[in-house]
């Protein structure tokens, strides 16, 4: 249940079970309450002989018992690594909050917390994690990731609450906090480990038990995935309903980074992070609902690990009409690209292409495969020989279940083919490879496309 200043959280899916991001959140208006003092916590922790770990901007008390290597006693060094990088996305000087700390509690028995103090009764029986102004409690996770992970989406909240006086609708609170706490961990020159907060993960290893994307590409493939003002309209009254949480996600994450809208986010959040927050975003100068609406659904369709979306952005104008034979380039470094040829429902086509291309396998390939249009049968993606071409529409559901969404429909692919199209509109090309992995590629195909009998 979502209420003004209480947030439930909706879970979020593994690859193998799910995982409840769960709880409620209160967001207190400005000066409504005041932030919690550390020091008596601080204090009432180590009287009941909690182990009390600290960085600059977290004190983190547990009950969780010493294990070498569990990575506990760097995560408020982590948090702090954080901390930097929340202010940069909100455009907040660090050096105006060097004071600012938040306490978080990380829990494997709630009793001894209750008897030390420091689990009042009024915070509510949260699955996994809670937060309060600069407090949070958290249930101990058996996976490291997954733990840095749960804190540092706590940590968000506290800092938006407290810093912000964030009181968003459920899709922006919910998403800016998982979008910030997604991160990996980098080597630095000395080899210790480096907190790199990773809006769009790599890779699923970063983000173990976390399973976003996969939830994503399950309920496209059910047809049960929600579009962007499904998103927007969502109160948090659905607790459970992984649809929602996901989505949120997904939502925050094209806004934040997708070109055609960015800088509008980034606008937007520099204003009042309040209850008509989605209204403010619909009356910006130059917000073209449908269009973002297309991103989204074209995001969804398409998600992967590492996720590009520069080189993914898609032009949606309608296109000419085909006429003769036309020959367009497709760039192996681009995601979905229009050809600027408009078909004809039901009309007869046929396409010939020819040339090489260079694709990587994975993210920072060391080297590169050639590939023809026929693609490279030693390597496979979402069923296909990767580097195969592809050619598409886009495609708005009309009978389909109601859950369905537009996508884009492959209606021919590799050297040589004829196909029939499906719909009045625009043909895209690309050629088939994960849209993380496309910013090393190199060359492309010529493609020869004409009307056929």
């Amino acid at each position: 249940m979502i209420k003004r200043g209480v947030i439930n959280r909706w879970p979020v899916a593994c690859c193998h079970a799910i995982v409840v991001l769960a709880g409620m959140t209160p967001l207190v208006a400005a000066g409504a309450a005041a932030d919690s003092s550390v020091a008596p916590l601080r204090a009432a922790a180590q009287r009941a002989g909690l182990r009390v770990v600290e960085g600059t901007h977290l004190t983190l008390v547990t009950d969780r018992p010493t294990r070498a290597g569990d990575g506990v006693d760097e995560l408020p060094r982590m948090f702090d690594e954080a901390f930097a990088a929340w202010c940069r996305h909100f455009a907040i000087d660090p050096g105006d909050h060097r004071e600012w700390r938040a306490f978080g509690c990380l829990v494997v028995d709630r009793e001894r917390f209750r008897a030390a103090g420091l689990l009042p009764d009024g915070v509510p029986d949260f699955s996994n994690g809670f937060c309060e102004r600069n407090r949070f409690w958290m249930m101990d996770q058996t996976n490291d990731a997954y733990r840095r992970h749960l804190l540092l989406h706590e940590g968000v909240h506290a800092f938006t609450i407290t810093l912000r006086n964030l009181d968003t609708p459920a899709w922006y609170t919910e998403g800016i906090a998982e979008l910030l706490a997604t991160h990996r961990l980098e080597p630095d020159a000395d080899g210790l480990p480096r907190l790199a907060v990773t809006p769009m993960p790599r890779a699923a290893t970063d983000v173990e038990q976390l399973g976003r994307i996969e939830a994503i590409q399950r309920l496209r493939a059910a047809d049960a995935m929600p579009g962007l003002d499904d998103v927007f309209a969502a109160e948090g009254t659905a607790h459970g309903d992984i649809n929602l949480y996901a989505s949120s996600w997904a939502a925050v994450a094209l806004l934040t980074l997708h070109p055609r809208h960015a800088a509008a986010l980034q606008t937007l959040e520099q204003g009042p992070l309040d209850r008509a927050f989605t209204q403010h975003l619909r009356q910006r100068p130059g917000w073209d609902a449908a269009l973002a609406a297309r991103d989204y659904d074209a995001f969804t369709d398409d998600v992967d690990y590492g996720y590009d979306f520069s080189r993914s952005a898609i032009d949606w104008t309608a296109g000419a009409p085909l006429g003769d034979r036309r020959t367009v380039r497709v760039d192996a470094a681009r995601g979905w690209q229009n050809s600027g040829l408009r078909l004809e429902r039901g009309q007869r086509y046929a396409i010939r292409a020819s040339g090489r291309a260079g694709v990587g396998v994975g993210q920072a390939a060391a080297c590169l495969l050639e590939t023809e249009p026929d693609g490279i049968s030693i390597d496979w993606y979402r069923h296909r020989p990767l580097g195969r071409l592809l050619a598409a529409q886009w495609v708005e559901p009309h009978d389909a279940a109601p859950g369905a969404r537009p996508r884009f429909v492959v209606i021919a692919e590799a050297a040589a083919a004829t196909f029939v199209a499906p719909v009045d509109g625009p043909l895209f090309f690309k050629l088939n490879e994960p849209p993380g992995a496309l910013a090393d590629n190199e060359g492309g195909f010529q493609v020869d496309v004409e009307p056929s009998e």
